[in-house]
């Protein structure tokens, strides 16, 4: 992959893409296609047809999706699955028929069974149910994998698939309603701080309110007072969590140096080609609550809301598929809810 080769970052405003553009930039890669979803609607096939016709990529990085937490998923199920079996099909589909040179698909651990034996290998897929919460998305990602592997096969493409853990970073949803755990509990408990400290403009502002009425009628929807934050769940669940950029580091160190040859086993059957990516460390969502409490400055309590749902108890993934192939995270917990909580800081 020479530093000039033409690559196609789909999806390169979210968190993951964003990390891998900068990631791809930081290397002297030059020859780098974005297009943001008015000028490029993943979901309609003529367009991307005459997207890959016009422009040749001869790489791509398949980071685009429709993603959020675990009420979105589960009140969308529709929406989840059905935009993200469009959004790849077309772009793996399309990359074959232009002959790209290499493709990487990014999915998610939640690909595997609720309750998969700790911690999860690639040879865990499609063992038992899924986690009902987020099925439709899985199942989404489910397909892109054999979709992959299956082109892989038959018309002897290399397109790659790497299934990260829970990733948070620059450029995160921060949104109450539809983000992630990791970015929710930094901005709730964020606006609990500024509500204790009495800091009525700063809350103003983050919430996008006039009045302080209004804002304290918000927080009142999400259990946010002073003294206490709600957490839904019962907090025991345990997660993995992974910095977006060491994300971004390794795919384009599998995109460098890793093809479906070195995933693919000599046997009859191929499968589980993916390659898991994440820290091989896991804490419990009352623990990251307490992690990020002290990382805000907060001095209030926690309640859990123990009639929301948990989710999957424990997702730890095994990384030594891809540790073996020679990349390793770099970023610790700690010091990424640091960095992010700077980042929300300065940015939202």
């Amino acid at each position: 992959m020479s530093l000039n080769a033409k690559v196609f970052v789909a999806g390169h405003n979210g968190l993951v893409g964003s990390a891998i553009l900068k990631t791809l930039k930081n290397k002297g890669y030059s020859n780098i296609v974005t297009k943001n979803r008015k000028e490029l609607d993943l979901m309609d096939y003529n367009k991307v047809d005459a997207f890959f016709k016009a422009e040749k990529p001869e790489y791509v990085y398949l980071a685009a999706a429709k993603v959020g937490g675990i009420l979105d998923n589960n009140v969308r199920r529709g929406t989840f699955i059905y935009e993200n079996l469009m959004i790849q099909n077309h772009v793996i589909h399309l990359s074959q028929a232009h002959q790209v040179k290499k493709l990487l698909f990014l999915g998610s651990t939640c690909i595997y069974p609720k309750d998969c034996p700790q911690p999860i290998k690639e040879d865990y897929l499609l063992t038992g149910p899924l986690e009902y919460t987020n099925e439709p998305y899985a199942i989404a990602k489910i397909a892109g994998i054999k979709l992959c592997e299956s082109y892989n096969i038959q018309y002897n493409t290399n397109f790659l698939s790497v299934m990260p853990t829970n990733l948070y970073g620059p450029n995160d949803n921060f949104d109450l309603e539809k983000s992630h755990v990791l970015p929710a509990l930094i901005r709730k408990i964020h606006l609990a701080k500024q509500f204790q400290d009495n800091n009525i403009e700063a809350l103003k502002k983050d919430l996008k309110v006039e009045t302080l009425e209004a804002a304290i009628s918000v927080l009142n929807n999400y259990g946010i007072t002073k003294s206490s934050v709600e957490i839904w769940g019962s907090g025991q669940p345990m997660r993995e969590f992974l910095w977006s950029e060491d994300m971004a580091e390794a795919c384009v160190f599998v995109m460098e140096n890793v093809n479906f040859k070195d995933c693919s086993k000599e046997a009859k059957q191929i499968r589980n080609t993916h390659l898991n990516i994440g820290t091989g460390t896991d804490i419990s969502i009352k623990d990251l609550a307490i992690l990020i409490k002290e990382t805000v400055g907060y001095n209030g309590q926690f309640t859990f809301n123990t009639s929301k749902p948990d989710g999957t108890l424990k997702k730890l993934t095994d990384c030594t598929k891809i540790n073996t192939l020679g990349w390793k995270h770099t970023i610790q917990l700690k010091t990424g809810i640091q960095r992010l909580y700077d980042w929300y800081l300065n940015n939202e």
